[in-house]
């Protein structure tokens, strides 16, 4: 067993893919409530959710004057929605159907005198049942779910040191509820080309918008479809002549055609001598190889690490 596997726990994802699938229905649910409170940002910054100490949260949301912010806590397992008026509701992460977690929610928000509208129809998926109809996922593990959220939150901290390394356009680390992915996105500032779109359930124009610009993004995924493991990933939009056969590290890291991006199997970090220095490896090297080979500004973009 590796040295690291309480700070990088297993998360073999045949043991919680129902977990998995409800949690991403959930999330959806929280953060449709921030898409709909939030001025519009772009690249659709604005409907991200955060890692926190103890899970994931929206940030705070404006409700005309007031504020109020909504955070999964996986410690205690809770959904807890506080307001600027020191007001705190507390609602049970447990087994429940979708359309009995919508239901909680929206009265939880009532009874705070936060009244929202959402829409029910969630986004990036096949098959898109609404929220209050969906009696399908309904599954939650604590365990898993505490899984998760502590690889979230390695996983957030590696790529914010990644992040620190650039000083153009740069996103900040967040999820990304439609895809259930933990992503930074860097910038070379020059517009791309327009998005073919196809992304199930999510409108060509919203896909448009996040990728109007060149991009290199990686991030974290828990897996699923052809990818039945977790992965970090890293692509490039427009995606480059000769990046799918670029050398990259650490040993395992691979091109997916499926998804035209690099793949490095969760487990390959996980049971590294340095999971840090084998991750940043995967996320340097594939960038390196988007920003060379686009011809990016990298002398202007770029930065000294700067240690205090």
């Amino acid at each position: 067993m590796s040295q690291h596997s309480d700070t990088w726990p297993a998360l073999p994802l045949e043991a919680w893919s129902d977990t998995l699938a409800t949690l991403h229905m959930w999330t959806q649910v929280v953060g449709k409530v921030r898409l709909v409170q939030s001025p519009w940002v772009n690249h659709s910054w604005h409907v991200t959710l955060y890692v926190t100490a103890r899970g994931l949260s929206t940030s705070p949301i404006p409700y005309g004057t007031r504020t109020f912010e909504m955070e999964f806590d996986f410690i205690d397992h809770q959904l807890v929605i506080k307001t600027g008026e020191g007001r705190t509701l507390h609602s049970p992460l447990e087994p429940q159907t979708v359309a009995t977690f919508y239901a909680r929610l929206m009265e939880a928000l009532a009874t705070l005198d936060l009244r929202v509208t959402i829409s029910r129809k969630p986004n990036e998926v096949p098959e898109a049942i609404p929220f209050d109809q969906d009696e399908t996922h309904r599954s939650y593990d604590r365990e898993y779910a505490s899984r998760f959220w502590r690889v979230l939150v390695q996983a957030d901290r590696v790529l914010k040191i990644f992040r620190s390394r650039f000083a153009g356009k740069n996103s900040p680390v967040h999820f990304f509820w439609g895809g259930g992915d933990l992503a930074v996105t860097r910038f070379s500032g020059r517009p791309a080309p327009e998005h073919p779109g196809g992304i199930p359930n999510l409108p060509d124009w919203i896909t448009r918008e996040a990728y109007s610009h060149e991009v290199s993004s990686c991030g974290f995924w828990a897996g699923g479809g052809p990818i039945s493991y977790p992965v970090f990933y890293s692509y490039a939009y427009p995606e480059p002549a000769g990046f799918s056969t670029a050398p990259v590290g650490p040993a395992g890291a691979f091109y997916s055609p499926d998804f035209r991006e690099f793949i490095l199997p969760y487990d390959k970090v996980r049971l590294a001598a340095s999971p840090d220095d084998t991750l940043l490896e995967f996320l340097q090297t594939t960038y390196d190889a988007a920003a060379t080979l686009a011809r990016w500004d990298r002398a202007v973009l770029e930065r000294a690490v700067v240690r205090v």
